[in-house]
């Protein structure tokens, strides 16, 4: 695999308000675990929709994987101009911050959001560009925004073989119980 899509949950549908949250730690080291055997492999592409939440963690994964693995490289696509606009201005902030330092910033629409035809092209382009894709989504806790995308990756896999990995919550919890447990031993 050379290319992979990254997303997942939004950080409002985790219960995630601000940066400070203990949880985005234990994500961002799962997404590293998955990507790192990938990179070893020779993943060149980490690529994400960039939106709040699962996508710009990703990005942070994969902007400090290059430390390690130079030839990786961070690509963010966004479906339309100025997404976060409404966004709060200490996300805005981070967004833009992200958004400088990613190897490309591209956009499908130069316009802002005006429907959802930006969106799906977006989606075609990210499926089209990417050979698999790394999901952090659990259809146990309930339906959310990811959901769109296991769907239609399930289909390529069908269809051309397409890889579809996850994250579950169940890892994300697995890798908080084990460092509170390296904690409690060291303490």
């Amino acid at each position: 695999m050379k290319n992979i899509l990254v997303t997942g949950y939004r950080a409002h549908e985790l219960g995630i308000s601000n940066q400070k949250h203990q949880g985005i730690t234990y994500i961002k080291k799962a997404i590293a675990a998955q990507l790192i055997p990938l990179i070893e492999d020779g993943l060149a592409w980490v690529i994400t929709p960039g939106q709040y939440g699962v996508d710009l963690w990703a990005c942070e994964v994969g902007l400090e994987l290059k430390k390690q693995y130079p030839h990786l490289k961070v690509a963010i696509l966004a479906a339309y101009s100025n997404p976060e606009a409404k966004w709060k201005e200490d996300k805005q902030n981070y967004y833009r911050q992200i958004v400088q330092t990613v190897d490309y910033y591209g956009l499908v629409s130069k316009e802002p959001y005006s429907g959802i035809w930006q969106l799906r092209a977006r989606d075609d382009l990210l499926f089209k560009k990417t050979d698999g894709m790394l999901l952090f989504y659990d259809e146990e806790a309930g339906e959310a925004s990811p959901r769109y995308f296991k769907e239609r990756a399930l289909k390529l896999q069908q269809q051309t073989g397409y890889r579809l990995l996850t994250i579950q919550a169940e890892d994300i919890q697995n890798i908080a119980d084990d460092e509170q447990m390296n904690q409690y031993e060291q303490g």
